[in-house]
């Protein structure tokens, strides 16, 4: 064994000595009297290895002449001893230091350590290129990055490098991040990276999500005890439309309702929204195609001759399904008709468009997939025994939810059924597909993950802290699963594991009546659609913020 391999191995005995004591048994938490894990491992000290210890403290850049203890004369014989101890080999050295430590009083062990623990805290990281260094750290977790900026001046500036911090956003599956908001303010420091600022931010949101927060959700009423029936969110506007026939138009930040949308004359059941503009459809039998930031009505589309029940918006068109059993492709810009989708012999209940194909979903039990453009109904989608209420599309699988409890996975290309989803015990009311997976909210007061590709059910979301009614709504975003109910509330799962993590939303009311009706996610806000059927809980939304400007710092993360 060399010179390193003895020294490494006598430091282990000091230190197992200071840490366990003299009889072996650990010290109490809080006892230790050794340093922690300042040190560096020998085996990464420079390859021009020295012989003796006195070599490597020369190496270090240490006096030979160590400070030597105040005790008087040197004990007789100690020279023959040092000479008898040369003579010995490796092993035997080792053997020799093993008893002899063995033999010491703690705070000889101590004056041992404190002669030998400083050979090894050598800041490796300053001696290398700035290129190799960064490349070491790339290697470190965010929160260990972080106390790394703590160490010195110039570990600060490595462990701010912005590209460093653009690969931990990446591993995390984070471009851009969320566009900054003009009220943050930005370190005026020369180390300021923008990279680690998205990365800390993604983190606080991601936190407060998962943790909650103590501020109360603002709180936006409007339209009386109406109910609202349909719910749009971009940017920071929110649309609510209820059977009040109005949609009202709110601000996210302030609260405020900026205008109200009036010209139907019956009430709002269904509502798209991209940018500024928004489609509402009503029991009027007309679509309107509005201006949020104006409130004026841009077009009015006639041409349905019941209720407008569902529409789904895709670029410049949108297409409607109606209680007259028919489907229209329109153009938002002009305001026209393109098409006429007929085949259904009951109502059409929901919709879906991906820019190339339409499918429908009606009372008749039947789910179609058409072209639009040659207004050719290309499959009827035949299995479910009961009303399809719910639909999902990727350009690949249709999946339909139905009051016949089951929901059904299609291939969009031939027509056939892929796999027919069993487990839900009434109307699949609301479903959610991405990445091959589905999420689906029932009526019977859970909500189900599935693998499309499979078929198989993932999780079931109930338990102690299930929902105590029917499901009305849900999404998933951030690895999150947002579901709200009949029973007043919104809960948060995690779609990974199926954990339930925390009730975000509970009515005052809830479980007497209060009614969480729809909610809309975005990546830092929430915005529900609340209220009761028997005057309980007043009509309101409510908008949680998880984006929120507090003063914290990078111990976030830690």
């Amino acid at each position: 064994m060399g010179f390193y391999g003895t020294l490494k191995l006598i430091f282990y005995k000091m230190k197992r000595k200071l840490d366990h004591g003299p009889d072996g048994r650990p010290f109490p938490s809080g006892k230790k009297h050794c340093k922690g894990n300042g040190y560096l491992s020998p085996s990464s000290l420079a390859q021009a290895t020295p012989t003796t210890f006195g070599d490597l403290r020369l190496a270090n850049g240490h006096s030979a002449q160590r400070r030597r203890v105040n005790s008087g004369p040197p004990p007789s014989g100690l020279q023959d001893w040092l000479l008898t101890f040369q003579t010995w080999s490796g092993p035997e050295r080792l053997l020799a230091l093993d008893e002899l430590i063995d033999r010491c009083e703690t705070s000889q062990v101590k004056h041992m350590m404190q002669v030998i623990e400083p050979q090894f805290q050598r800041d490796f990281i300053s001696l290398l290129p700035k290129e190799l260094a960064l490349y070491v750290l790339t290697f470190l977790a965010p929160r260990d990055l972080l106390q790394a900026a703590q160490t010195c001046r110039y570990w600060r500036i490595l462990a701010e490098d912005n590209l460093l911090w653009r690969e931990k956003c990446r591993e995390e599956g984070i471009s851009d991040g969320v566009p900054y908001r003009r009220r943050e303010s930005v370190r005026p420091d020369a180390s300021f990276s923008p990279w680690k600022s998205v990365y800390i931010r993604q983190h606080r949101i991601e936190t407060n999500w998962r943790m909650g927060d103590t501020r109360e959700p603002m709180e936006l009423k409007g339209h009386d005890d109406h109910v609202i029936t349909c719910l749009q969110f971009s940017g920071d506007l929110i649309v609510s439309g209820s059977d009040d026939n109005t949609l009202k138009v709110w601000s996210a930040v302030t609260g405020k309702c900026l205008r109200t949308l009036t010209g139907h004359s019956g009430g709002v059941w269904c509502s798209q929204m991209a940018g500024a503009t928004v489609i509402s459809g009503s029991t009027d039998r007309t679509l309107r195609v509005w201006d949020a930031e104006s409130g004026e009505c841009v077009h009015a589309l006639y041409g349905h001759t019941s209720t407008v029940r569902c529409m789904h918006l895709h670029g410049e068109r949108v297409v409607s399904g109606s209680r007259d059993t028919t489907l229209r492709v329109w153009d938002v810009s002009t305001g026209r008709c393109e098409h006429v989708l007929t085949g259904h012999v009951a109502a059409v209940r929901c919709v879906q468009y991906d820019g190339r194909r339409v499918v429908s979903g009606g009372y008749d039990y039947m789910v179609k997939v058409w072209d639009p453009e040659t207004e050719v109904c290309l499959h009827t989608l035949q299995g479910h025994t009961n009303r399809v209420y719910s639909l999902q599309f990727d350009g690949v699988f249709v999946v339909s939810g139905s009051l016949d409890t089951s929901i059904r996975v299609w291939d969009v290309e031939t027509g056939g059924c892929v796999h027919t989803l069993t487990g839900h015990q009434s109307l699949t009311s609301g479903m959610e597909l991405r990445d091959n997976i589905l999420v689906s909210g029932n009526a019977d007061s859970t909500v189900r993950v599935w693998d499309v590709r499979t078929g198989q059910c993932l999780h079931t979301l109930q338990g102690p802290n299930k929902h105590q009614s029917a499901v009305t709504c849900l999404q998933f975003c951030r690895g999150l699963v947002l579901s709200s109910s009949d029973d007043g509330t919104v809960k948060l799962w995690d779609l990974r594991t199926g954990a339930w993590l925390r009730d975000v939303v509970a009515l005052q009311s809830r479980g007497s009546g209060g009614v969480v009706w729809r909610i809309r996610a975005s990546d830092t806000r929430l915005v529900c659609a609340a209220g009761s059927r028997n005057g309980t809980e007043e009509t309101k939304l409510l908008v949680l913020d998880f984006d929120l400007d507090d003063t914290k710092n990078d111990s976030d993360l830690k």
